[in-house]
């Protein structure tokens, strides 16, 4: 089975480009950014509501948890959400009108009602292709966080707990491999 496509820095900028002139375009960037900052799988993201990212003062939690209920292996697991994520989710609230109850979904559809994890998917894959990036898919950025965290020189013990992985073998599958980074790493020697 092919795997979705991992961008590169210059394809994410662009990606946010094309996203930024989007109907619904804030809460379009914002699931991307949770996909790739955040290594959320779709129907994580869909899952998500106010409450998990949003205290009840109105400030931005520095983590979720995700429920076991929502998660694909069945497992609660802690998310940490970066400044650059936090900031996007700070933008996306401010826009909001009316304000969300906290148990409101964190993303809705033009109908105001939750996305499902398959229409939250065929967003993304549009969304991806108006970019003109073609095998990019709503893994993506789950794949791209994974690379980024490995080719950073984090734990891969720490990166398939993120991934909420059980195998480490299952998140080795995730990390891309190209010759820059090849070249890059004997390069050190």
């Amino acid at each position: 089975m092919k795997q979705a496509r991992v961008l590169n820095d210059a394809e994410i900028r662009r990606l946010l480009a094309v996203v930024s002139q989007t109907k619904h375009a804030g809460r379009n960037r914002l699931a991307l950014m949770l996909s790739h900052f955040a290594g959320l799988r779709v129907g994580e993201i869909a899952a998500l509501i106010v409450r998990d990212v949003i205290d009840s003062d109105g400030t931005v939690r520095e983590q979720l948890r995700l429920r076991g209920e929502v998660t694909k292996g069945g497992q609660a697991r802690v998310v940490f959400l970066n400044d650059k994520l936090r900031r996007e989710i700070e933008r996306h609230h401010a826009e909001w009108k009316p304000r969300p109850e906290a148990y409101s979904p964190l993303l809705i559809t033009q109908r105001r009602t939750a996305f499902s994890a398959n229409t939250l998917c065929q967003l993304m894959g549009q969304i991806y292709k108006l970019a003109g990036l073609d095998g990019a898919t709503s893994h993506s950025g789950r794949r791209w966080f994974i690379t980024r965290l490995a080719h950073s020189g984090v734990s891969p013990k720490v990166i398939m707990t993120l991934a909420g992985h059980r195998n480490l073998t299952t998140t080795q599958r995730y990390i891309d491999v190209r010759d820059d980074m090849m070249k890059a790493a004997v390069d050190l020697l």
